[in-house]
């Protein structure tokens, strides 16, 4: 008589690993990015800016990168060298009157070709300003202007013409650029107040100048005080 023969039954054959998560890498890294989270993401980067832990160059590249980005996880990295945003302040601690902020706005272009451009009085200043000038000269006085943000940055360009920035005196100002058989000249200083405006001049000049200096016995918050009286 045969006896039945049985054999042992074979071990399923181990699945293949899926692919291992990126080191560091959350759940939520793969979460689309809103426009709430970039902007938060520039808000810091803004900062960094008007701190000095960044300079103009460094800014334009992360804030291109911040707009590129489609996942939290690929905004994170852009900030990870730099201090969170700031805490909130308590109610009533800034004395400057900022509106709200354009969010991605596109920048103003200010330009004179064989001829003069001027912007001066009572305007409101967004994020960036583009003032460019050839054979021409360009002035952009900002002893008046409503700034509707903390930080701004002016990119001024001078072929054979000149560019010319004029702020209060009690705002922080700071400039990084060069020139070419030319003059870049930026009259720097930093505000008492921590919480006054910061506008940073950049660019280049080329055969031509550029100059940002403060305008003695202006001050923006006497400017808002005036608008506050008006107003009420």
């Amino acid at each position: 008589m045969d006896l039945e023969k049985h054999h042992p039954q074979q071990p399923a054959a181990p699945t293949a690993p899926g692919p291992a998560p990126a080191a560091g890498a959350g759940p939520s890294d793969a979460i689309r990015a809103s426009d709430a989270d970039r902007d938060r993401i520039a808000d810091i980067l803004r900062e960094a800016l008007a701190e000095g832990r960044l300079d103009t160059e460094e800014h334009s590249e992360r804030i291109e990168a911040v707009y590129r980005a489609k996942t939290l996880g690929e905004l994170q990295p852009i900030v990870r060298d730099l201090p969170a945003a700031a805490q909130a302040k308590p109610a009533g601690s800034a004395p400057y009157a900022y509106g709200p902020e354009a969010g991605t706005a596109p920048p103003e272009n200010v330009i004179a070709v064989f001829s003069g451009a001027t912007r001066k009085g009572r305007w409101n200043i967004g994020r960036r300003t583009n003032a460019f000038s050839l054979f021409g000269a360009v002035e952009l006085d900002l002893t008046q202007a409503m700034f509707q943000q903390r930080v701004t940055v002016i990119n001024a360009t001078a072929v054979f013409g000149s560019v010319e920035v004029r702020v209060p005196e009690n705002v922080t100002l700071r400039g990084n650029g060069s020139g070419v058989f030319g003059s870049f000249e930026i009259s720097g200083q930093e505000a008492a107040d921590p919480e006054a405006p910061v506008v940073v001049i950049s660019g280049f000049a080329v055969f031509g100048s550029v100059e940002a200096r403060p305008k003695r016995g202006r001050r923006v918050a006497d400017l808002h005080n005036r608008l506050r009286k008006h107003l009420s």
